[in-house]
């Protein structure tokens, strides 16, 4: 019996088998939970569809993140299926690529700067209003991702920054917000990963080899080094832990200085 058993879990932001998001269904899944996924577009169905077949999904719902009716629409259908939610993991996060290259000021627009922060950290205080009426006496949790961009200057991550910066204040208020009601709000910082939304950033195969050179574990993170502390941050395991942001990056974020490792003699 896994330690997800008898939990419900929404996931937002499958998009393909590389997605950072289809680790954490993967390993929710091998720990017993129930899950519901999501997808934007039709043309992202056609992908998404046999994955959450793949997991015995037992829902597959229409969201964009950017639209509240459908946000509604979808925890209503929850409502009626369900009943009750236990978890939401919300792994959204857009900008406009031509915002993701060169320096921050030139390529920063206003509107480059209202799309990243409104699907990239709003979303998910969105999700947590839809959610909060289905994880009422629950213990639920809700995730998302953010990346150490948030707290360091990262080239070309630019505007996208800025909003995981966004992101992670927004973890600490609805933490606060929520914890009376026993709903806990965490976040994972996760190293960088081959994803389909990573590749847009400029730079980012040498962004993979420098992490990949200088972390402690000497190596990049995994979809199931990932996927494993999701679904551990949202079990009962984790019931002491809320307002987090939690590094899933092979320590990166905690060196300043690495030298090239010396022969052994």
């Amino acid at each position: 019996m896994g330690f997800l058993t008898g939990k419900r879990a929404l996931i937002v932001g499958v998009a393909t088998d590389r997605s950072i998001a289809w680790g954490i269904a993967r390993a929710m899944h091998r720990e017993g939970a129930e899950l519901a996924l999501s997808y934007q577009t039709e043309r992202l169905l056609e992908r998404v569809a046999p994955l959450a077949a793949s997991l015995g999904a037992r829902a597959l719902l229409p969201l964009d993140v950017g639209v509240d009716e459908q946000i509604e629409a979808a925890f209503a259908r929850l409502r009626d299926e369900w009943g009750h939610l236990d978890i939401v993991v919300h792994a959204v996060a857009n900008a406009p690529r031509e915002a993701l290259t060169g320096g921050f000021i030139d390529h920063t627009s206003r509107d480059a700067f209202r799309a990243a922060h409104d699907i990239s950290s709003y979303s998910l205080t969105a999700l947590a209003r839809g959610a909060r009426p289905l994880m009422q006496g629950r213990a639920g949790a809700l995730l998302t991702l953010s990346y150490l961009g948030a707290v360091r200057s990262i080239p070309h991550y630019n505007v996208m920054g800025l909003a995981k910066a966004s992101l992670e204040a927004s973890v600490r208020f609805l933490a606060a917000d929520l914890g009376p009601l026993g709903i806990r709000v965490n976040g994972i910082s996760a190293g960088p990963v081959r994803t389909l939304a990573a590749v847009g950033i400029a730079g980012f195969r040498r962004m993979l080899a420098q992490v990949a050179e200088t972390a402690p574990l000497r190596r990049n993170v995994t979809l199931d080094d990932v996927g494993n502390a999701a679904a551990f941050l949202c079990s009962d395991l984790a019931a002491g832990i809320t307002g987090e942001i939690v590094y899933v990056d092979s320590g990166f974020n905690t060196v300043g200085m690495s030298l090239p490792q010396e022969p052994e003699s």
